[in-house]
């Protein structure tokens, strides 16, 4: 079965302050979208990587994949004007047999468990999404009002989402809308359904300083642990 990834790459980090994108900016010595990228290749080096980047930042990538040896290969597609689109433009790469994984490049701690989890409910659904149950208390605000809501049921969707090839380019030829938050969202609309499987906390998308610092101090636990 033929393996794709779609690795989704378009922040800009303005929440971050910083002077790059977040997915340029470094933890463990080397820049978050590095480990993404080296994550699913030390899954299977056979995975087709596709690598979704703005115009404006392929340049700074290739500089930084030419001045450090980091030449992997992976085909490397411009992003669109959402989400919705950069994933439609990596979907022209992707042949309609085999399985398509959409990851989010800031994502960089996914571990070797959660992709073989993914991969193997792959092989039996056409649609896979990994989530973790929330366990804060969650309430609903209305202007100055705010009301509890039970969390029964409710889950965080994480990346990276397993879908039929086939299939998800079918689901991605229909019209752009606001209500798609995900790709999973996307093959619904379609008429699609997805099966779900437990995700893991550590898989953290990094946003904020704070998700920066934290995933840094993941990495270098996760790194000590591997060399003792």
């Amino acid at each position: 079965m033929k393996r794709y990834a779609v690795i989704v790459a378009g922040g800009q980090g303005v929440r971050m302050g910083a002077d790059r994108p977040k997915q340029f900016l470094e933890i463990g010595g080397k820049p978050i979208l590095r480990h993404t990228i080296e994550r699913f290749q030390a899954f299977d080096p056979k995975t087709e990587i596709i690598l979704v980047l703005p115009d404006a930042q392929k340049d700074w990538w290739r500089n930084y994949c030419r001045t450090t040896g980091f030449l992997e290969r992976y085909t490397m597609v411009s992003g669109g004007i959402t989400r919705f689109h950069s994933v439609q433009n990596a979907l022209a790469y992707v042949k309609d047999e085999g399985v398509v994984a959409i990851h989010d490049g800031v994502r960089p701690l996914i571990s070797q468990d959660l992709l073989e989890r993914v991969y193997e409910a792959a092989a039996e659904y056409p649609a896979v999404i990994p989530a973790v149950p929330v366990v804060e208390s969650v309430r609903k605000v209305e202007g100055e009002d705010s009301s509890p809501v039970s969390r029964d049921g409710l889950v965080l969707v994480q990346t990276p989402q397993l879908f039929d090839a086939h299939l998800l380019k079918e689901a991605y030829r229909q019209p752009f809308s606001p209500a798609f938050t995900d790709d999973a969202s996307v093959f619904e609309a379609a008429g699609g359904r997805v099966h779900i499987v437990a995700g893991d906390r550590m898989n953290l998308k990094i946003t904020t300083p704070d998700d920066l610092a934290y995933a840094a101090a993941l990495l270098a636990i996760s790194s000590s642990s591997a060399g003792s």
